[in-house]
């Protein structure tokens, strides 16, 4: 613990590692669910030519709710749930870094860089997968000419399309074309996205406590703190890194294998507003989730902590 901090920090040896993940599983899957419509809005606006099918991120929200249902906003959800063994190999992967690099520095923006790029490098090898299946589940019904893989009607008439039968069938067909590599397609763009994301969000989120901590009454709970630090680090993150967000989920549901290329198609046909493409949901999306995810993570780590130094700590 750096008790220098104003804020404290609970490290990883801090931590009853069985309560730890116990309840990390429950927070993330909290947190997904939260988010999921965002996600999906996002990614519809991305893969979109121009604003053929929605003209901004609320548009895209009633539309969906109008003609699919809530059901709408989580297409693709089921499959992304996996994703809670990238988030536990994250989180996992942070702590263990922050803990390696602090033999060598103490400074908390380098452990906190190093670490959250390091997590994310990891996590993404996971969820790319994933992701690759998610996205073509959360496009279907938006036009062919959006994904290589549209569901095939077999069902009978007004019955929904089993979920998992939808996932087998978007699975198959993607390695009949691409082989096991086409769920690893837009890998490297992921890692181009996510890395930065990630390794730019813990140091800001860091950064924007401590300003906030010299600048509340000093009775404030460091968690309102954390709170609002989390959302600030979140729209920094995600306004650095969206251009390669657009080209990360065009090149997977196109199947585009340059990334050079498809940044050079999306500037062409869009010019560099396209490079905004679901930034604004993107934001509205990172603002509750980093709330949520501040908020749960702290606690957690609260919880968790070694009953030995429980009474030492103070929040």
């Amino acid at each position: 613990m750096q008790q220098k901090r104003n804020i404290q920090i609970i490290e990883w040896e801090d931590l009853d590692k069985r309560k730890f993940y116990s309840f990390g599983v429950f927070m993330t899957m909290t947190i997904r669910a939260t988010v999921y419509p965002a996600t999906l809005i996002r990614t519809r606006l991305q893969v979109q030519r121009g604003k053929s099918l929605y003209s901004g991120t609320f548009d895209a929200f009633f539309k969906i709710l109008r003609e699919e249902g809530v059901r709408g906003l989580y297409r693709g959800f089921m499959v992304n749930t996996f994703t809670l063994i990238s988030g536990q190999a994250y989180i996992t992967t942070y702590e263990l870094v922050r803990k390696y690099v602090s033999q060598y520095s103490e400074d908390n923006t380098l452990k906190s860089l190093v670490a959250g790029g390091s997590a994310s490098l990891v996590a993404q090898s996971i969820t790319v997968p994933i992701d690759v299946v998610s996205q073509h589940l959360m496009m279907q019904g938006q036009g062919e000419h959006l994904t290589r893989f549209p569901l095939n009607s077999t069902t009978e008439k007004g019955k929904p399309r089993k979920v998992f039968g939808q996932t087998r069938n978007i699975m198959v067909q993607i390695f009949a074309v691409d082989g096991f590599r086409g769920f690893y397609r837009g890998y490297v763009a992921s890692l181009l996205t996510y890395i930065p994301n990630s390794a730019v969000w813990w140091p800001f989120y860091h950064f924007y406590a401590e300003q906030l901590s010299k600048l509340a009454p000093s009775d404030c709970p460091h968690l309102i703190l954390q709170a609002m630090a989390g959302p600030l680090a979140a729209a920094t993150a995600s306004t650095v890194t969206n251009p390669m967000d657009v080209v990360r989920a065009r090149v997977q549901v196109e199947g585009r294998t340059s990334v050079i290329e498809t940044f050079r198609q999306l500037i062409k046909e869009e010019g560099f507003w396209g490079l905004t493409k679901g930034l604004s949901a993107r934001i509205i999306s990172s603002t509750p989730t980093a709330i949520v995810m501040v908020v749960g993570y702290e606690t957690l780590k609260k919880l968790s902590l070694r009953p030995e130094l429980v009474d030492s700590r103070h929040w």
